[in-house]
């Protein structure tokens, strides 16, 4: 019986070395390993990353709708290691394996198969991301391959249910680059718009993986914004239409409450789907209405006249003679109608907004002298970034009015020469519509007006707010029965970026304000290179008064014109 006790404890003995061996391999020479492995695996499990915050739209009730929310979609993912070791043979049957992986994905998700290739070459590499928001064809026909090391899950992403309303203010998120992953690990970043700008709040903090503790995650904050999602839809279309009616390049719309510097909606043509981004170029990820300038045209005359009304240089009642044209420095700048209708004579300068004359424009601004106008134009904010919270906004270029020729300050009194961002313009004009504040624009609900400065008394405010509301009786395009309404047109030539001078594509801009007794909203709409360069008339007053009309009724405002004098 000796024998049989000595070969039961020799067996177990055997057992328990193994065991301490397995244990040691286990603990000791594969612990790296191993963590990896669980901290890989918690990023898959969705236990690290951080729910990302919610961004809502606010109505005129302050009614909160979601404009970017969490999803579930299938998410493909491979395990480079899991496949690597899975094919122990020689490299050359590794990577014909590897390859017919990536052509067989390739074909399926549409991704190039040489980045999928690359991906499942990373050696020692537990987790790669290969493709976000699965059809579900795509995943039926993955499941069915069977592949080593291929993955499918549902994971957490980004959903936009207004699609391509409001797009450039959202932007979207896209997965971390290798560099920025070292950072942040398997997170989504924003990318342009609110989704940027924000990308820390809305981020949260991600949970952690030390050792065998797990730290969990905290949700990211949500962002309201000031967006109106009823007065956005329709601007969009608005200008969509615009677009598409005069084959134009594109065009913006602003909508905003002139009191406050509150911003209603704000939208740009061509846009995008953040649903699907990557379809899109990425050019047209960049938000027009804060990123990029142009040469406001005949808007810019009436604040030429703010200026001269507020620096007691002039009055509506000034006269000048109009011969049509004015010439310095060696050039001859004429009316925009010089042709069709000769020299106006006497003028006042009301005429000079009814009419929009670009002399006009020119002997109100040699009235004050180039310091005084060129003060005024920096004190309007053309010149300054606004500070609002989106990314890339850039500041206005009035650099030909520090120094410049007298051939420089003429064409700049009439919004030629200098160039101004949507959103500094429409802050510039909203000062006349308020009585002369200029106020910093917003877009989060939680923000406070905010006084920029005083930029013209309310005695000048008033004046030209006449004049801007006298310019749209007197051309009837704009005009809403019931209701007095400020406006100015502007009709500016495109720079050859190339050389000297200018092309012969235009852009048409419109800006107006009502009830101009007690402006509730302003209203910018632009239009980018209409196929033939008509005058802003024909474009884009048309579409102002369909807004304006829209807004009217939507926003319930009475009216404050009862007994029109025309």
């Amino acid at each position: 019986m000796n024998w049989r006790i000595i070969a039961v404890i020799s067996f177990f003995g055997i057992l328990y070395s193994f065991l301490l061996f397995t244990i040691f391999n286990i603990q000791i020479e594969k612990h790296k390993e191993y963590l990896v492995l669980a901290g890989n695996q918690n990023i898959v499990d969705g236990l690290l990353p951080a729910r990302r915050g919610v961004i809502y739209f606010t109505d005129k009730s302050g009614n909160k709708t979601p404009a970017v929310l969490n999803k579930e979609y299938p998410e493909l993912f491979a395990v480079p290691l899991e496949i690597q070791k899975s094919f122990v043979a020689s490299p050359d049957e590794l990577a014909a394996a590897i390859t017919d992986t990536a052509n067989t994905l390739s074909s399926i998700i549409g991704i190039p198969a040489s980045e999928i290739d690359a991906k499942l070459h990373k050696k020692n590499d537990q987790y790669e991301l290969l493709a976000e928001k699965l059809t579900g064809d795509m995943v039926r026909e993955i499941k069915t391959r069977n592949l080593t090391g291929i993955y499918i899950k549902d994971t957490t992403s980004r959903f936009y249910p207004f699609k391509t309303i409001a797009s450039h203010i959202l932007g979207f998120v896209s997965p971390a680059n290798e560099t920025e992953s070292k950072k942040v690990g398997n997170a989504l970043l924003g990318r342009y718009g609110v989704e940027l700008y924000f990308n820390a709040e809305l981020s949260g903090l991600p949970g952690r993986v030390e050792g065998d503790h797990i730290t969990e995650s905290k949700s990211g904050s949500d962002i309201v914004l000031t967006i109106d999602p009823t007065i956005q839809g329709e601007a969009e279309e608005i200008l969509e239409k615009l677009v598409e009616a005069y084959k134009a390049k594109g065009g913006s719309v602003i909508v905003a409450e002139p009191k406050t510097g509150k911003i209603l909606a704000m939208g740009s043509s061509p846009d995008f789907d953040p649903n699907t981004y990557s379809k899109f170029a990425i050019g047209t990820f960049l938000n027009p209405a804060v990123e990029a300038v142009y040469e406001p045209g005949s808007i810019a005359k009436v604040l030429t006249m703010a200026a001269g009304i507020d620096a007691k240089k002039i009055t509506p009642e000034t006269k000048y003679y109009d011969t049509g044209t004015f010439t310095a420095n060696g050039k001859t700048i004429s009316n925009w109608d010089l042709k069709a209708v000769g020299p106006h004579g006497w003028q006042t300068m009301a005429d000079v907004i009814d009419d929009s004359i670009n002399t006009g424009a020119v002997f109100a601004q040699r009235q004050m002298g180039s310091t005084i106008f060129s003060n005024y134009f920096r004190a309007f904010g053309l010149g300054t970034a606004t500070n609002i919270t989106l990314p890339g906004e850039v500041n206005g270029n009035l650099h030909n009015l520090q120094n410049g020729k007298d051939i420089d300050y003429a064409t700049a009194s009439y919004g030629q020469g200098i160039s101004v961002t949507p959103l500094a313009l429409i802050g510039a004009i909203s000062a006349i519509a308020n009585g002369g504040t200029l106020m910093k624009p917003y877009i989060i609900a939680s923000e406070k007006p905010q006084i920029v400065d005083r930029v013209m008394s309310e005695v000048t405010a008033k004046k030209v707010k006449d004049m801007m509301v006298s310019a749209v009786f007197k051309n009837k395009l704009a005009v809403i029965p019931g209701y007095t309404i400020a406006a100015k047109t502007g009709t500016a030539f495109v720079p050859n970026f190339g050389g000297k001078g200018y092309t012969n594509d235009v852009i048409n801009s419109y800006i107006g304000f009502g009830p101009a007794s007690d402006p509730k909203f302003i209203i910018l709409l632009k239009l980018d290179k209409p196929e033939g360069s008509p005058l802003a008339g024909q474009t884009v007053v048309p579409a102002f008064h369909e807004l304006a009309q829209y807004i009217i009724n939507y926003l319930n405002i009475p009216p404050d014109n009862l007994n029109p004098k025309s």
